[in-house]
């Protein structure tokens, strides 16, 4: 999409079965799509607002005949007609002013819409568009912009549409007073034209800078309050002010840069309404003294003159406000219309319970011209364990990756109970496969609700035996709240054995056909871990379980044990046979156990 800025490609799923081209979106197109919904209180807004524009030019007519028919003409007994009309008026004014919240109701629709949409388009995204996304520059866009497009609808739509129906009835009833005085009023039109398109050209880009850096000192505030341990563990606040220093300078200089913009056009539409003034008081006193217009019509155009001085004066102050709306939308689109490299297939393969029969055939991936697995193959029957051994970088969360489809594969076959996963249905894919992931992730919740956040209608019993499964029912009991506990963010306030557990709870209670166990127990001590592996074993035969591992002592009861270096697998069999044939695995169980009787290196003992 890097060719395209302000045009983006999306596919139409109708067009695409006819075997048509891709249509062309842009993001104003993109963006009237939601107000379509809309569209009947945007008419009901846009009708009241018409009333008022025309009811606007009823109250300096009725003023002007005052003053010629009851000041000059000494009609007195008209006088209080025209008061009751001016009252009259007034009133109905203020109702249907009151009744322009349709605008406010709309936007608020929109926005509802909208960031509903962007929302569940950010979680169909796969791993590869959030490793070059930073949380906070996405967060902006949910917050920041959609904002700026909610003040659109709700205020500068209708503040445009006024501004102009103002001025355009304000210059035709002028006419009617006097042609030659609403000529010279038009004189200041062209300038006003000018300014407006010389701002508009110099704002955009300052809006989009402002934008930017707002995105950019949004993520770095995100990162550094998630990461706030991390920085007191290493005593850098000085250091870390001082980044943040430089991003506030930089929006700080972005907005200044734009407040720039709008000091410099804003006076100059001050001083042209002020010049419609000026025109009316000399050259139409003139016109009074000369017998062209009584006062009254002076009075009346007078009147009139805030209705064309208003839509002066707003006009600098709308260009920004339309230029903050399609730079945020423009931006929110951008990042919208990136479309996932990992899709589910329209028509996908579904399966209520997978067996758990693993197969990669000839796999490779490679990412950012790097190739991270090369060529691996292994066959899996379910109901096995699987172990997965290797150094650091050596590719083995990226097989589990490729088998779970959150990347897809370069060349080969990723194969379950003998489909290729590229032709299952994603989510009924994912929904048979429990994870305990490297990187524990814990929402804001109770212990209980993470526990049960893949099956969040499971019975209480059903969480706490999965918790005793995973050896952490008796520190959730210890706890103050027990279950209810609320567990502080990304699982703050939690060691790391605790919440590897309750992670590894989790996966269980999902009742999964794939089991997949990614250095889940790393933060545990061996006590711990010999209960897990025992709690393990009863799930022989319900499901294949892959366990990813630096310990030995995780992955030697494994039916099948898989070595990996720099992403091939160099050696796979079971404990006895890898141990015998002296290799990588052998090595690392040296490294492990030491100095260890042959019994045990031929698996019929224990240390």
């Amino acid at each position: 999409h890097s060719f395209l800025p302000q045009k983006y490609y999306t596919e139409n799923p109708k067009e695409k079965q006819k075997g048509s081209r891709r249509v062309i979106m842009t993001p104003m197109k993109w963006f009237f799509s939601f107000l379509k919904k809309y569209r009947g209180l945007m008419i009901i807004g846009i009708l009241l607002t018409t009333a008022v524009s025309v009811l606007s030019v009823v109250n300096p007519y009725i003023s002007g005949q005052i003053v010629d028919q009851v000041i000059s003409g000494g009609k007195y007994d008209r006088l209080m007609p025209f008061i009751g009309c001016l009252i009259g008026v007034t009133i109905v004014m203020g109702v249907l002013r009151f009744l322009f919240q349709a605008f406010e109701t709309a936007s608020q629709g929109v926005l509802y819409d909208m960031r509903d949409k962007v929302y569940r388009k950010l979680l169909e995204e796969d791993f590869a568009f959030y490793n070059k996304k930073r949380t906070g520059d996405l967060m902006s866009r949910q917050t920041g912009d959609m904002d700026a497009i909610r003040h659109f609808v709700a205020y500068v739509v209708y503040m445009v549409y006024q501004s102009v129906l103002m001025f355009v009835f304000a210059l035709l009833m002028i006419f009617t007073v006097n042609t030659k005085l609403a000529l010279a009023m038009l004189v200041v039109l062209p300038f006003t034209a000018f300014a407006t398109c010389r701002q508009t050209k110099e704002v955009r880009p300052a809006f989009k800078r402002n934008r930017d850096c707002f995105s950019s000192l949004n993520a770095f505030v995100q990162e550094n309050v998630s990461g706030n341990r991390v920085v007191k563990a290493f005593a850098k606040e000085d250091f870390e002010i001082e980044k943040f220093n430089k991003e506030n300078d930089k929006f700080r200089a972005a907005q200044i840069d734009a407040s720039k913009i709008w000091m410099k056009y804003v006076p100059i539409f001050e001083v042209l309404s002020y010049a419609l003034t000026i025109i009316l008081i000399l050259y139409g006193g003139y016109m009074v003294i000369q017998g062209e217009i009584t006062l009254g019509q002076l009075v009346t155009v007078n009147g009139y003159l805030w209705m064309l001085n208003n839509p002066l004066r707003q006009a600098g102050w709308l260009v920004n406000d339309i230029s903050n709306f399609t730079t945020s939308v423009e931006k929110i689109y951008a990042t919208y219309s990136e479309e996932p490299h990992v899709k589910t297939p329209v028509s996908g393969v579904v399966k209520k319970h997978l067996k758990g029969e693993i197969e990669f055939k000839n796999v490779s991936y490679r990412a950012d011209d790097e190739d991270i697995v090369m060529d691996v193959n292994f066959k899996v029957k379910p109901g096995q364990t699987v172990g997965i051994i290797g150094s650091t970088g050596a590719g083995k969360s990226t097989i589990m990756n490729l088998l779970c489809r959150f990347y897809d594969t370069t060349s080969g076959e990723v194969l379950v109970d003998g489909v290729n996963v590229r032709d299952m249905d994603l989510y009924n894919l994912r929904d048979n496969i429990g994870m305990a992931m490297q990187d524990v992730f814990l929402f804001s919740d109770t212990i209980e609700g993470n526990i049960a956040y893949g099956r969040p209608n499971c019975s209480f019993e059903e969480v706490k035996q999965a918790a005793i499964m995973a050896d952490a029912n008796h520190f959730i009991q210890a706890l103050s709240d027990g279950y209810d506990t609320i567990v502080g963010e990304r699982g703050v306030g939690l060691s790391g054995g605790q919440k590897q557990r309750i992670s590894l709870a989790r996966a269980l209670l999902k009742d999964p056909s794939i089991l997949i166990l990614d250095d889940t127990t790393s933060a545990v001590d061996m006590e711990t871990e010999s209960y897990i592996q025992s709690q393990l074993k009863k799930l022989d035969n319900k499901c294949t379980i892959f366990v990813i591992a630096y310990r030995i002592s995780s992955i030697r009861d494994a039916d099948l044990i898989l070595v990996m270096d720099n992403g091939r697998i160099i050696e796979q069999g079971t404990h006895e046979q890898l141990v015998a044939a002296g290799g990588y695995y052998a090595t690392a169980f040296h490294n492990q156990y030491g100095e260890i009787p042959q019994e045990i290196l031929n698996g019929k003992g224990e240390k």
